[in-house]
């Protein structure tokens, strides 16, 4: 990647208190080399220090975002993203993340490479999620992992009518349905039975949660389709997830439509680790 960084936010994982030096520390370091440097309210408060920004302004005014905490917290600064993408170094603090890939020890030599434009970035896709109820768009989410349909602690299995550009697929009866990105495949989609999905690649997940029908199996598709879930009139107690975060509770005849979205995260990556280091890290492959 080769930008021009004159200013970078940071935005850290609220109430991670030792997280406070590091920011001081990247503060100073950014200053020596005559880099504005800008702090969410919560990343302030933090720190001690006596201005922040909301998180959407500070997305707008930055050229560059460093994510201090897990992959919680990046999940939710990506849904901040809105009509351009600023790239994004996600450093992980505590145990081995599948998107905080950077560690703490790593965070200066990675910053360093990106101002001399040596560093790499990878896109990952990002999905908008529409609730539609009575002809209108009732809510709206932007998700990097997943949207998750389930149902309540003491509701029955639900029936959710899937349309893939207008066609229709089925009735998937079961105790929910993800439709998820392939960054999201290792996510809820991995304990549901899905596939893992190489982050890059085109696609997206219509994963069964605990299906009653045996034969139903995750799903891919291209990820220039359109994903349309139906609940059933009588359907009650369901509930829309999105990346495990934010959500609603959804009614009868609601319907949730998944798209691409235009806005696609731009996560910059560690130089001594891939993919494949942390899929063997995390879900501890070769293993006894």
């Amino acid at each position: 990647m080769n930008r021009d960084i004159r200013r970078i936010g940071i935005i850290a994982k609220p109430k991670l208190t030792t997280v406070a030096a590091v920011v001081h520390q990247l503060t100073d370091w950014c200053t020596g080399r005559r880099i504005q440097v800008l702090l969410d309210k919560d990343t302030a408060a933090l720190a001690c220090e006596a201005e922040g920004l909301e998180r959407n302004d500070l997305v707008a005014a930055s050229d560059l975002i460093v994510v201090l905490g897990g992959d919680g917290t990046l999940l939710s600064v990506a849904r901040a993203l809105d009509s351009h993408s600023v790239p994004i170094l996600a450093v992980n603090f505590g145990s081995l993340g599948f998107l905080t890939e950077i560690t703490l020890e790593e965070l200066f030599a990675t910053l360093q490479s990106v101002l001399a434009g040596k560093a790499s970035s990878q896109p990952r896709m990002m999905i908008d999620i529409e609730v539609l109820r009575e002809n209108g768009c009732f809510a709206d989410y932007r998700a990097l992992n997943d949207v998750v349909l389930t149902k309540g602690a003491l509701a029955r299995i639900i029936d959710i009518d899937v349309n893939i550009d207008g066609q229709f697929v089925a009735t998937y009866k079961a105790d929910g349905l993800i439709v998820s990105t392939p960054t999201g495949s290792t996510a809820y989609a991995l304990s549901a039975g899905g596939p893992i999905v190489y982050p890059t690649l085109g696609a997206m997940l219509v994963t069964p949660i605990a299906s009653h029908t045996l034969t139903f199996r995750a799903l891919v598709v291209p990820d220039g389709v359109t994903v349309e879930m139906s609940l059933k009139a009588t359907q009650e107690s369901v509930y829309l997830t999105v990346d495990g975060q934010v959500g609603l509770a959804l009614k009868g005849e609601d319907r949730i439509r998944v798209r691409k979205s235009a806005i696609a995260l731009e996560l910059i990556e560690s130089s001594n680790k891939n993919f494949f280091d942390i899929l063997r890290r995390k879900l501890k492959w070769g293993e006894r």
